[in-house]
């Protein structure tokens, strides 16, 4: 269900207010997000078939201690498979917050900012009654 207009533009003031008031919470809240690499997915699902193979290995085996490393195995791939990835600066590149565009990267026409701020400004320009 979309939210309303009104609904909206409360978000965005709340969520401009929380950027102004307490950006060292932002900034740490972002840096934590992150996609998995398919390196991780990967080593984490061979992991986790490696730990099922051991899992029916004792039980072929009738050899039930071999089952608890088997399924510490298995955890441990699905774990590292679904572990949030870091995401690394590469070396001489700027972060998107400094404004500055990373080398080989045309500058943006825009007037910089966030793309939330971006589209708050497209949003004012819209809506203002002034403008129309």
């Amino acid at each position: 269900m979309p939210l309303s207009e009104q609904e909206q533009r409360l978000l965005e003031e709340m969520e401009r207010s929380l950027y102004q008031n307490d950006s060292d919470f932002v900034a740490r809240v972002t840096r934590r997000q992150g996609r998995a690499s398919y390196t991780s997915i990967t080593i984490g699902v061979l992991g986790a078939l490696v730990g099922i193979g051991i899992v029916v290995l004792a039980l072929a085996l009738k050899q039930p201690w071999l089952g608890l490393p088997g399924f510490v195995v298995m955890l441990a791939g699905v774990l590292y498979a679904l572990r949030p990835g870091m995401r690394m600066p590469k070396a001489g590149a700027t972060t998107p917050r400094s404004g500055v565009p990373k080398p080989g990267r045309p500058a943006r026409p825009s007037s910089g900012g966030s793309f939330m701020d971006r589209m708050n400004e497209r949003w004012d320009k819209r809506n203002d009654p002034g403008n129309q």
